[in-house]
């Protein structure tokens, strides 16, 4: 579904942050992005959401080439990726409803009033049942950040990126946030998790994208095993 071959990324005319990174995501499989800071993992994220275009090599999203396709034509490719941002990006002025919402609004593809109510399925999905109406100023950490999934999720991307998800919440949270991403991974949404938690990753029986330097390895999850074992989250 997603395939990089000897994909190089590099800011200006800096050394490649990302070298030779050559990878394929299948439908439906479940992989943690991992390495310490400046491995390059918010680079090839930025990659995975096209927010950027590589230095060289070959990506394909979707059996469409995006290194040649016109700009013109990453809209409709990027509605198909839900990503939950490291940092939220709610707006601040809309309800927790409204930025559900929001995304395919934008997209003027759902009538206002079933999106409402698919909106509010998601958000007492993800335990916020009661907060259709809170602003994210009164939310938690944790509330934010499950609204921040909700919104993502909307549109029933094929991919979902999630940049950090549990490094702002404590432990219990975390596994009730990683129940979710399981949960989706579950009905078919191919599924990326940047994290530093080791323990998160050493928990979970999934492989690995560990970027060490710029450069990719690939570790398989225990017994070759494409998906987390649900049943330990």
């Amino acid at each position: 579904m997603i395939r990089f071959e000897n994909v190089g990324m590099r800011y200006g005319m800096d050394s490649e942050i990302l070298k030779d990174i050559s990878f394929e995501l299948e439908r439906g499989s479940f992989h943690f992005l991992t390495g310490a800071s400046g491995a390059g993992k918010s680079s090839l994220l930025k990659l995975l959401y096209l927010a950027h275009r590589p230095s060289r090599g070959l990506t394909s999203f979707f059996d469409v080439n995006t290194v040649i396709s016109t700009r013109a034509a990453l809209p409709k490719l990027r509605r198909r990726i839900g990503v939950v941002f490291q940092e939220f990006r709610l707006l601040e002025h809309l309800t927790a409803v409204e930025n559900v919402m929001l995304p395919m609004v934008l997209a003027g593809e759902v009538k206002e009033e079933r999106l409402k109510e698919q909106s509010k399925e998601l958000l007492s999905w993800v335990g916020l049942k009661d907060k259709f109406e809170a602003r994210p100023s009164t939310l938690s950490g944790g509330e934010k950040q499950r609204l921040a999934i909700a919104r993502a999720v909307i549109g029933r991307p094929d991919l979902l990126l999630a940049d950090e998800p549990t490094g702002n919440v404590d432990p219990e949270m975390a596994q009730r946030l990683m129940h979710l991403f399981v949960e989706l991974n579950k009905i078919g949404t191919t599924t990326v998790i940047a994290t530093h938690d080791i323990s998160m990753v050493k928990h979970m029986n999934a492989p690995e994208l560990r970027l060490k330097n710029g450069e990719l390895e690939l570790i398989p999850a225990a017994g070759n095993a494409a998906n987390p074992t649900v049943g330990e989250v």
